[in-house]
């Protein structure tokens, strides 16, 4: 915080956009006073995104609230209560979204907002001083996006030494390379965002990407990661030395090809960083320009222009629904409809007051983040869990399920009331959220546009300037737009990984069948691991970012025990990558994204789940939280290091 809120004007005005039920914590912080925790103050919970900020109370309360806030905050008094543990937690938690949260979930969340660090520690720091003297331990990260960040802070503030091989000449990863208009974040920022750094004062619940490339460059700043960063070098090949115990990297740079040499191999590479997409017959003679959404040309002038955007994902509606008022006729083709989920609020600012709040008044930036993480959190999964008695398996998954489709469905006749001719087109056959849901940031609204059309079939070639479709009918472009999605299962394999006995990781994997135990670790490849690897997606909520820190922390946490106690490697047993996988499996069996007739890129061409996460946030932080190594074959340096270790118990 740079200021004080003792400015008692400021601060009144201020108090008036405060949200209630993050206000009432942060007078239990400051007070240690239990009746802010306590009737009459207890708010309603509501679990709408963007939450209203009266929370239930009725204009006297509210009154009264925040007149004893300006009371308390206008005092320059210390805290009574900072960090307040889990117990504490817990009950300030149930308070405060006036749910009964389970008791899980309050050492995660103190670690989310800060309270307690999630960044790994030394388990002897004196050993650990001395083995680092002793032993050069250096770890190469592949990619410099949040997943490269996360691991890069948490080893920098334990003092290993690590490399970030980034191809760009930039960090940011997939908010670097996008820069298609429209881009912004699906998850509320104070959510999407790194537990540890400063607060960024984001202009909007859900900011475009400029400001969260902007974000992720700050925090490469702050935290002193970048002289650890060769920028504009990309990984050709890794291979691993069985004899010395390291990998030997390939590397392409401005200088040249060479090769690094690693104890450790980490890809941060990101499952949105490979555009997918088939090829159309024809396509080399189109006129126009033709790309990806991810490869999207500079200064590119739409105006008036005949565009054809051939998709309705994520991107593709970001990109329609920005570019429509603007072209002269924008044809968009669909595969399948999605389901559209609407978010009220969706482009509202965070104004002044409330930026003041958030950056001034102590906790409530804490608290308000952890109000954003829970209602984007893991309220939904239970919803979408397969009910093996539901009479319509097709449409939806259980009783709630369908509840959800019909609100839905009913907005969108709502939004489309005029055009029912566009009905048909656009509601899914499928239970929602089988596949990603989208939010309705002005979806319907652009679909009712003149100047838009609707187009259900396919593209069947390309003659110049001239689309024609598998229907027979054509029509005239000037720019055609391939939003047809990611490669989401090379990841890793992409890389030219080669492992132990000269196991490649892309014969190992296949075409696309990615695992990984714990989604970290694969059999044959010696200290390797992997962020943002199979299964590691949240379809059911929650932040990207949330999953790299938390496997960030297992990887550091895994080094700390290799410097500690002398390991030269370890890697994970078949059995452990097998059951992890079988376990992954079922749980999918049981949820909606393994639904009957629903394709998805969650799902490889077998139809096994190989992006999707199925478990809850806690059970994955709490999975992925330390080392595991009675799940790895470990191998010493020397034999007195593995004599001490078998006689310590943890590592032998």
């Amino acid at each position: 915080m740079n200021e004080k809120p003792n400015d008692r004007k400021k601060l009144e005005n201020a108090l008036e956009h405060a949200d209630l039920r993050v206000l009432l914590m942060v007078l239990y912080h400051v007070t240690g006073d239990e009746k802010w925790l306590s009737e009459p103050y207890c708010p309603t919970r509501d679990v709408t995104v963007i939450a209203d900020i009266n929370a239930g109370f009725d204009p006297e309360q509210q009154a009264g609230i925040r007149h004893a806030a300006a009371d308390i905050l206008s005092r320059d008094a210390k805290p009574a209560i900072t960090d307040p543990g889990n117990e504490l937690m817990l009950r300030m938690m149930r308070h405060c979204l006036n749910e009964q949260v389970p008791p899980e979930y309050a050492e995660m969340m103190r670690e989310e907002v800060g309270f307690a660090s999630r960044l790994a520690e030394w388990h002897d720091p004196g050993r650990a001083r001395q083995k680092l003297g002793s032993r050069k331990f250096r770890v190469g990260i592949v990619g410099a996006g949040t997943a490269g960040i996360a691991l890069a802070t948490n080893l920098k503030k334990i003092g290993v030494d690590f490399v970030v091989f980034e191809r760009a000449q930039e960090v940011g990863g997939t908010w670097r390379e996008h820069t298609y208009p429209g881009c912004s974040v699906d998850t509320p920022n104070h959510a999407y965002s790194f537990s540890f750094g400063s607060r960024y004062s984001w202009s909007r619940y859900f900011a475009s990407r400029d400001e969260i490339q902007d974000y992720i460059c700050g925090i490469a700043d702050e935290t002193g990661i970048r002289q650890n960063i060769r920028f504009s070098t990309t990984v050709t090949s890794a291979a691993w030395n069985e004899d010395r115990g390291i990998w030997e990297v390939g590397i392409d740079g401005p200088d040249g090809h060479e090769t690094a040499e690693v104890d450790a191999l980490v890809s941060a590479i990101g499952q949105l960083s490979k555009p997918y997409r088939m090829p159309i017959k024809g396509e080399e003679t189109f006129t126009g320009q033709l790309f990806h959404p991810m490869r999207w040309p500079t200064n590119l002038d739409l105006s008036g222009k005949r565009v054809v955007v051939v998709g309705t994902g994520a991107s593709a509606m970001q990109i329609v629904t920005t570019i429509a008022p603007e072209v002269g006729h924008l044809s968009v083709y669909q595969r399948t409809p999605q389901w559209v989920r609407p978010i009220p609020r969706y482009h509202d600012p965070i104004d002044e007051d409330q930026q003041w709040l958030l950056k001034t008044v102590p906790f409530y930036a804490e608290w308000f983040r952890l109000t954003m993480l829970w209602r984007y959190g893991d309220g939904l999964l239970p919803t979408l869990r397969k009910d093996p008695d539901w009479p319509h398996p097709t449409r939806s998954v259980n009783s709630t399920n369908e509840r959800h489709r019909v609100q839905m469905v009913d907005y969108i006749k709502e939004r489309l009331a005029g055009r029912e001719d566009l009905l048909d087109k656009v509601i899914p056959g499928y239970p929602p959220y089988g596949k990603r849901i989208l939010l309705d940031a002005g979806w319907y609204d652009t679909l009712r546009r003149t100047n838009v059309e609707l187009v259900t079939c396919g593209i069947d070639h390309i003659e110049g300037d001239t689309l024609v479709r598998s229907d027979g009918t054509s029509e005239q472009a000037d720019v055609v737009i391939l939003s047809t999605g990611y490669d989401v299962n090379t990841m890793t394999s992409g890389l030219n990984i080669t492992g132990r006995n000269g196991q490649s990781l892309a014969d190992t994997w296949g075409k696309d069948d990615p695992f990984a135990h714990l989604s970290i670790s694969v059999p044959g490849f010696p200290n390797l691991f992997i962020i943002s690897g199979p299964n590691t997606a949240l379809a059911h909520g929650g932040s990207g970012i949330f999953m790299n820190e938390c496997i960030s922390r297992y990887i550091a946490d895994f080094i700390t025990h290799m410097v500690e106690d002398d390991i030269q490697s370890v890697e994970v047993t078949q059995k452990a990558a097998d059951e992890y996988t079988a376990r992954v499996n079922a749980e999918h069996e049981g949820l909606v994204w393994t639904s009957p007739g629903l394709d998805s890129y969650y799902r490889n061409s077998r139809g096994r789940v190989t992006s999707a996460n199925p478990w809850r946030m806690v059970d994955f932080w709490s999975m992925t939280h330390q080392a595991d190594p009675e799940n790895y074959h470990v191998t010493y340096r020397h034999q007195a290091a593995a004599e001490a270790a078998q006689k310590d118990g943890s590592w032998g």
